[in-house]
């Protein structure tokens, strides 16, 4: 019986009579496989081996040890993984990429209580931790519940980009000081979609709320000449409306933003790229950031995940619609993941294309695996959904280049955590749209005096140019730029220079499904 331990011995006791040990010391979390915890553990007592804490509850203990004795732990026939015990801070605030990009950053907000943004969607939690202490009224829709919740959790996203508080927690928004007004009204059920009369009417209730912007981060194939003789109606009373250009890849028009009193948002992602379901038409009048863009969602909706491979942690994002919990084996390359490979007890590490995300996760778990880990086939991190498929394994996305790491590490042991949360990575068309909207309540707070139309003049002037050189379907007149417009006003005034835009050089429900 003794001759079970050998492995482990050998490695502690090199390990551990090392004079090396004591500046190389790192803490692990050392899980044993079952019932052969106490012995392993006083084995390692035995030879020097510091315990940091008893998880015998989960049949588990964190050791203080150097890195040479890890290999041979996770050798040992009686040890089912070891991972680096890895550090937890207080939460911290974020600044979403997307707050810089577009000069919010750069301006105070302090003016904005004489300014309401109107956001029609799927409601607004209010009790959410970086919400609660935004200046919010709202307005229930027939059929929809009560505004101050959010089933769908769209429209608690959306605000957050628009007045994520700026409070040491979570993210800040593109106004984040709860000086901004918001009205909500709440068209989108449970199942996500609503009627254009009900975007009529909710048009009506954003004005008698005193709204001058109004934020729709939704939209549909088909034209209504009631919207649209609505929305002409609210600009030529002072509203200025802006809309999602749509996320469905093509040059296909979508409303409300394809109206001409409507203004139509892209998406581009962190590198300034237009996104690559981000509708391209002729109607496209300025871009917002909406990709991988990380906002509040209602409390404990959120997948946190952590993934760690051969002791080296990784971020990762969850799949929506994983299930929560853990997973660890060894880690199994299961190519494209077109079908199931041999990793029964094992994660699979799968790459992105081909076929689905859910599709992918489903053949991992044919062939046996415990938990997916799917790796972007180009630049960047990967946020993908199941959509509507339901599967019992935790799986993640990570990006192209940890991927690749991965890929160096394959049969080593791996762990995939899935966790709640309160705050997600969507990507859209709706998620570029509240940078616009807040930008646009920014700029207007500094100079009240100026018209809808004066305002919107003033964003496409000022639009920082992105691919062809002035206004393209793609990127309309461009990124939106706070500080610019703001000083471009500053400048010219509310009447502008007449440029006409563009002087600066030239939804799988937020997730993609594959």
């Amino acid at each position: 019986m003794q001759s079970i331990y050998k492995p482990l011995a050998a490695a502690v006791t090199l390990a551990l009579c090392s004079g090396a040990y004591a500046a190389d010391q790192e803490r692990y979390i050392v899980k044993f496989k079952e019932g052969k915890g106490p012995s392993v553990m006083a084995q390692m007592k035995a030879q020097g081996g510091k315990m940091a804490l008893d998880l015998s509850s989960h049949n588990a203990a964190a050791f203080m040890l150097p890195a040479n004795a890890v290999k041979g732990l996770q050798n040992n026939p009686n040890v089912e993984y070891v991972e680096v015990d890895a550090k937890r801070y207080p939460s911290a605030q974020v600044v979403p990429y997307g707050i810089p990009m577009v000069q919010a950053d750069q301006l105070s907000d302090a003016a904005t209580s004489n300014m309401t943004v109107c956001i029609i969607d799927s409601g607004y939690e209010l009790a959410h931790e970086d919400l609660a202490g935004n200046q919010v009224t709202g307005t229930n829709d027939a059929g929809t519940g009560n505004w101050y919740t959010d089933e769908n959790h769209h429209g608690t996203h959306v605000a957050g980009t628009i007045a994520a508080l700026n409070n040491n927690t979570g993210v800040v928004g593109v106004n984040p000081n709860g000086n901004l007004n918001l009205h909500i009204i709440k068209v989108f059920n449970a199942d996500g979609w609503g009627y254009s009369s009900s975007l009529v009417s909710a048009l009506d209730k954003c004005e008698q709320a005193g709204a001058k912007v109004i934020n729709m981060s939704l939209g549909g194939s088909r034209a209504s000449r009631a919207e649209d003789s609505a929305f002409a109606a609210a600009e030529s009373r002072g509203v200025l409306s802006i809309a999602a250009a749509g996320n469905d890849g093509n040059t296909r028009h979508s409303y409300p933003a394809s109206y001409n009193s409507v203004v139509s948002v892209a998406a581009i992602d962190s590198n300034k790229l237009v996104a690559d379901f981000s509708q391209k038409t002729s109607q496209v009048e300025l871009s917002g950031p909406g990709v991988g863009v990380l906002s509040s969602v209602p409390t404990g909706t959120a997948l946190v995940a952590t993934t760690n491979v051969g002791g080296t942690g990784y971020e990762a994002i969850g799949m929506e619609g994983s299930p929560t919990g853990n997973a660890s084996g060894m880690l199994a390359d299961c190519g494209t993941g077109e079908s199931a490979c041999n990793a029964n007890g094992q994660v699979c590490l799968i790459q992105r294309g081909v076929i689905s995300f859910a599709e992918k996760v489903q053949a991992c778990e044919n062939g046996g695996g415990v938990a997916a880990i799917i790796y972007n086939n180009v630049a960047g991190a990967l946020n993908g959904t199941m959509g509507d498929v339901v599967t019992s394994i935790p799986s993640v996305g990570v990006s192209d280049v940890d991927g690749a790491a991965m890929l160096a590490q394959v049969g080593s042991n791996a762990s995939v955590n899935i966790g709640a949360g309160n705050y997600a990575y969507f990507d859209g068309t709706s998620m570029a749209t509240p940078h616009v909207a807040g930008v646009a309540a920014l700029v207007w707070s500094h100079f009240p005096q100026c018209s809808n139309t004066q305002i919107r003049s003033a964003l496409r002037a000022t639009a920082e140019d992105l691919g062809a050189a002035g206004r393209d379907d793609s990127y309309g007149y461009g990124l939106v730029k706070a500080k610019d417009a703001v000083d471009y006003l500053t400048t010219y005034g509310c009447d502008g220079n007449n440029s006409g835009g563009g002087n600066t050089g030239g939804t799988c429900k937020g997730r993609n499904c594959k």
